[in-house]
């Protein structure tokens, strides 16, 4: 899972709930001092939330860009319905829709890491007028890796038989050396507690699912969005999806490929300015103003 560096927002940002035609969400909003140049919407992975975008959401700001990361439908704060049939991907990219719908301002920028690239994919699909580019962060053409695949059903299994605090324990008993990690601060470790256990169990159950049968839809992407700025986005090393595959998508969707530098899964939190200057970058070729400067490695 994603370990933030900081739990603190910046003084451009906050946290409220943005309420759309599908209910209301947790997110965190960074705005610019001047007139934003565009506007993103940030989707985490599996397990995550908003709080892994915390450390781009300053250097985006300040490139002029209003940022807006989610908790989506039964992640950490936004809550949700104990029936798994509210989780299937076409109803999480319906709310993406919702979201992207509620902040106005014309097209966004969509952005979404690891799971979440899967569920952008879905809502690009159904109205990709809707976005001014899309970017895949760490986040594959298919099915995550086999051994990853493995973890998740170990996962899933877990949360059919036990509640989260026990599926929690777990977790640690089974990863002692991550669990055991000194750098992270006790801070963040209460945190990824806390936001593991609010977790509604049939999301995490039926999108686990989604990661682990999730079928090749790049080409489909790639023929609905001929004039779509895309962009794919990862670390250097992946173990969900190996960073060939993501090598390969990039290619297939004629997007502009980022890798950085020293990172794994998640260069939001790993390094997020080299992370931010990279979207930024991106996004200021794709917004009628002039760019920010080269892509970051």
């Amino acid at each position: 899972m994603s370990k933030p560096p900081s739990l603190t927002l910046p003084d451009c940002a906050r946290a409220y709930r943005l309420r759309t035609g599908r209910g209301d969400f947790a997110v965190h909003e960074a705005r610019p001092d001047t007139e934003p140049r565009g506007t993103a919407l940030l989707v985490p992975g599996f397990t995550g939330s908003k709080e892994d975008f915390i450390g781009l959401l300053e250097p985006l700001a300040a490139a002029g860009f209003r940022t807006i990361a989610v908790d989506g439908r039964g992640q950490h704060e936004s809550g949700g319905p104990r029936d798994e049939l509210a989780y299937d991907q076409a109803e999480l990219a319906e709310d993406v829709l919702a979201q992207t719908a509620a902040l106005g301002n014309g097209p966004v920028h969509l952005l979404g890491h690891s799971l979440g690239g899967l569920i952008t994919r879905a809502a690009t699909l159904r109205a990709p007028a809707r976005f001014a580019s899309l970017t895949l962060m760490s986040s594959g053409p298919a099915a995550i890796s086999e051994s990853q695949q493995a973890r998740t059903k170990l996962l899933i299994d877990a949360l059919t038989v036990l509640d989260m605090e026990g599926v929690w324990r777990a977790i640690q008993e089974h990863d002692r050396e991550d669990a055991a990690d000194a750098t992270t601060p006790p801070a963040v470790r209460e945190f990824l507690h806390r936001r593991f256990v609010s977790n509604v169990p049939e999301q995490l159950i039926v999108t686990g699912r989604q990661l682990i049968d999730e079928p090749d839809r790049v080409d489909q992407l790639a023929a609905a969005t001929p004039a779509l700025p895309k962009h794919v986005l990862s670390g250097a090393v992946d173990y969900a999806w190996p960073v060939p595959l993501m090598d390969d998508m990039a290619v297939r969707l004629d997007a502009q490929r980022t890798v950085i530098d020293g990172t794994e899964h998640s260069p939001n939190a790993e390094r997020p300015a080299a992370t931010a200057a990279a979207l930024a970058d991106f996004w200021s070729q794709h917004d009628g103003h002039p760019g920010t400067g080269r892509t970051q490695n």
